[in-house]
């Protein structure tokens, strides 16, 4: 059974088991570019159809559309709210014309989820339009970039529940490692005594960091443009509409909306994808140190610094037997990376707007989800697969501690910097130990004293490196 449907450029045979109609059809057969339709995204479908409930409630309240045709709308919307119809959702995420292609798929599987509903057949256009009616007082400008910000507030707090996960991963591995003594380390080089358990705990507070940089960034998303139209002008909509739709959406999904002070500006301005974006950088950026530092710390096991010990997920090697690699913070660097470049994405696609309107805010969309989403996983699998299940090699970092000759800036106090220096240098060119120079050689620290010097308090007080 197929339907027949007609725009302006012709006619298109419609399987009738279809929701969506000949312009979703002409989108799908147009953009072949990611391969990943827009239903890839349940957040952004869901907006789609919060964003185009309340502007059916708006203009249903301000007599508009017909009460009947406007509750018909409504129950549709209700049913791609509940995901009922994430299928229909075809267009390709990266798509010319703006994301036009995106609103007219939501227009016509809502349009003909709202025929079902009154007990007309599929594309009986004049009775529910996806145009005249479930578009009614809107254009691509505005229900779009809403609905887009919607679905980045929605999808952001997964994000920020991974990131605080891993920052209490972290944490909880430093209050375990609390009393591992370890060498601290500046330019690669010994510096000075630390705990393990510190250096743990400083991940985790700069991840916590990220966490409140981004909720920053998530509040620029509330500001929309709902109810400006093509341009800003809020050419075709009722009078009162844009207020009122913005009311609803907030009322529907709980976010506390502000309508645009400007909607000419705001209908072209992408800052807020811009600053969303440099925080997502910014966290990938961090992240990339942090297993950078894990992959250094579990090194060699034999040859290298091998102060902790990562969990064996899979052989690491085709050809060297009983090798075992870094896999996951290795993959959380990549994604890192990836994070990185769609910065650019977003900051070239925001900076190619053009007068009243940036069409590049698909690709936006797409790098800013594709973002979320990888980073996510990435964080939540370095939290499962890798932090929770270090362990320390206690022994090994102290003798580390105690072997360096880093550690003759806690005799500083006592002893002055310039004769430090200089037991520092016949340590290096002798090869002897700190405590054999100072102790058993030179006298200048009793047995008691040194033990004293460097118990594990005194080694981890900066009070007393100073």
């Amino acid at each position: 059974m197929s339907r027949t449907e007609q725009d302006f450029l012709g006619q298109r045979e419609i399987a009738d088991d279809i929701y969506y109609g000949v312009q979703t059809i002409r989108g799908k057969e147009n953009f072949h570019i990611t391969g990943i339709p827009m239903n890839q995204e349940p957040y952004f479908v869901k907006a789609l159809g919060y964003v185009k409930k309340a502007a059916a409630m708006a203009n249903r309240d301000l007599g508009a559309i017909d009460a009947r045709v406007a509750d018909a709308i409504i129950l549709g919307c209700d049913r791609v709210i509940a995901g009922e119809m994430m299928d229909q959702f075809v267009t390709d995420f990266i798509q010319g014309g703006a994301g036009t292609s995106t609103n007219m798929n939501a227009n016509e599987v809502i349009a003909n989820l709202a025929l079902e509903s009154l007990g007309f057949g599929k594309g009986d256009y004049q009775h529910v339009s996806p145009n005249d009616h479930v578009n009614y007082g809107q254009s691509t400008n505005d229900t779009y970039p809403t609905a887009f910000r919607l679905a980045l507030v929605l999808r952001l707090e997964s994000y920020m529940t991974a990131l605080r996960q891993l920052q209490e991963a972290f944490f909880a591995k430093g209050r375990e490692f609390d009393r591992v003594l370890k060498m601290g380390r500046t330019h690669l080089q010994d510096a000075v005594p630390m705990s393990l358990g510190a250096e743990f705990r400083g991940w985790g507070t700069t991840l916590g960091e990220e966490v409140d940089r981004i909720s920053e960034a998530r509040a620029l998303l509330r500001e929309i443009n709902l109810g400006a139209t093509a341009i800003g002008t809020s050419v075709t909509a009722a009078v009162g509409y844009p207020k009122l739709a913005v009311r609803h959406l907030s009322a529907l999904t709980g976010v506390d909306f502000i309508l645009a002070g400007d909607l000419v500006e705001a209908t072209s301005d992408t800052g807020a994808y811009v600053q969303l974006s440099g925080v997502l950088k910014r966290t990938a950026s961090k992240l990339t140190k942090i297993c950078n530092d894990i992959r250094l710390l579990a090194s060699g096991p034999r040859a290298g610094f091998n102060e902790i010990n990562l969990p064996q997920l899979q052989p690491g090697s085709s050809i060297m037997p009983g090798k075992v690699n870094p896999v996951i913070p290795e993959v959380v660097n990549q994604t890192s990376f990836l994070v990185i470049g769609l910065d650019t994405t977003v900051t070239l696609a925001a900076s190619a707007g053009q007068l009243q309107l940036n069409v590049m805010e698909p690709v936006i969309s797409f790098a800013l989800f594709f973002s979320i989403h990888t980073m996510e996983r990435a964080v939540n699998s370095l939290r499962e697969n890798c932090v929770v299940g270090i362990t320390a090699n206690e022994e090994h970092t102290r003798n580390m501690v105690l072997n360096s000759l880093g550690i003759v800036t806690v005799l500083k106090p006592l002893l002055g910097y310039k004769q430090c220096a200089e037991i520092a240098r016949e340590g290096y060119k002798s090869g002897k130990s700190l405590h054999q120079i100072v102790v058993v050689e030179r006298k200048l620290l009793t047995q008691e004293k040194w033990d004293e010097m460097f118990s594990f308090e005194r080694l981890i007080n900066p009070d007393l490196i100073g």
